[in-house]
């Protein structure tokens, strides 16, 4: 072969340049007996797809929690009391992680509930019988049903008492929204306390003893909302909606830095990234648990790089996305994080 040819030869072969190839071989997941939870995370980083963006969602809520120059804002959606992340949510906000806090009030309903002295069940699996068959007896036993967790009626009935003996009577006027769940913390705190119940008191009890915020924009959408109207038709008992928007606007306007950490989608979605709308500056860090689809154009599926588009994300802030079911991906997160501030 000439040496013109040879030349020829590598030309061909020659490798175009690249601008957004970056040479990062992906490696293979090393998992051995006796791994923490945070080198298991670190394993993830190795390899792709869902792994990969556990990986990198650790490494922002870890930044988050580890600068205390961020104001962290928790969202809060989906069955995730009932399902058991309760304790996990409390710690967070025990420990200064957490400043403010937006959930649902289906939420801080079965918190409360599990503050009184209710609980979740697990239920049967399989069984004679359709879904419906299965359903339709739990109907005729009064067990309410949230995909395998179930939940006897009467602790529903425990929590109608504890509202109207122990939380409404405090607040019989116009107030916030926040107001009446602070005042809700105090009551769970109280009764779990003097009763002796073995549960914890939970998320909202930890909020109030430790001065952070709950916000909890669509309170009408939940058993909580609906013994507040009922209670409101023979009181002076009301709600402000708008009551919270400017102290939460206050936080987010005062804050050095800011970091969402949103799990799950609906108004608890919203409400953490629209409160950006109106500050200064939007979130430096974000991160997303989730497994809604951006497909269907609905909020609760939206991606972050969408928000960043609203300026409710900085250009440059720092976000991750995990679609996988909170119930799984929550505690591994919030695991990992700690591990890596050395909690």
């Amino acid at each position: 072969m000439t040496d013109e040819s040879h030349d020829e030869h590598a030309e061909e072969h020659e490798q175009p340049p690249r601008e957004e190839f970056g040479h990062d071989p992906i490696g293979h997941a090393d998992v051995r007996d006796g791994m923490s939870v945070g080198e298991l995370v670190d394993q993830y980083g190795e390899a792709g797809i869902g792994a990969a963006d556990l990986n990198a969602a650790v490494d922002i809520y870890a930044e988050m929690l580890g600068d205390d120059d961020v104001t962290n804002f928790f969202g809060l959606a989906g069955a995730m009391v009932p399902t058991g992340m309760r304790k996990i949510v409390a710690d967070l906000i025990r420990d200064g992680h957490i400043d403010v806090l937006v959930t649902t009030g289906a939420n801080l309903t079965h918190d409360a509930i599990e503050a009184i002295g209710g609980k979740h069940h697990h239920g049967r699996t399989h069984g004679e019988g359709t879904m419906r068959e299965h359903d339709e007896q739990l109907r005729d036993e009064g067990v309410d049903r949230i995909y395998n967790v179930y939940l006897p009626q009467e602790h529903f009935a425990l929590f109608e008492e504890h509202l109207r003996s122990k939380v409404f009577p405090e607040v019989e006027e116009t107030v916030s929204i926040q107001r009446l769940t602070e005042e809700l913390g105090r009551a769970n705190a109280e009764v779990n306390e003097n009763e002796g119940i073995d549960e914890g008191a939970g998320v909202a009890a930890a909020a109030y003893e430790n001065d952070v915020p709950i916000y909890c924009p669509a309170i009408q959408d939940s058993v909580l909302g609906l013994q507040a109207w009922m209670y409101s038709q023979t009181t002076d008992f009301a709600l402000d909606a708008l009551g919270d928007m400017t102290p939460l606007t206050d936080l987010a306007f005062d804050a050095e830095k800011s970091g969402a950490m949103v799990v799950g989608g609906g108004v608890p979605k919203n409400f953490v990234l629209q409160t950006m709308l109106v500050a200064p500056d939007s979130y430096d860090y974000a991160v997303q648990l989730t497994m809604d689809d951006e497909q269907t154009g609905g909020l609760s599926g939206a991606t972050l790089e969408e928000a960043r588009s609203w300026g409710k994300i900085e250009k440059a802030g720092r976000n991750a996305s995990v679609y996988a079911d909170a119930t799984i991906t929550l505690p591994l997160v919030v695991a990992a994080a700690r591990e890596r501030i050395g909690e």
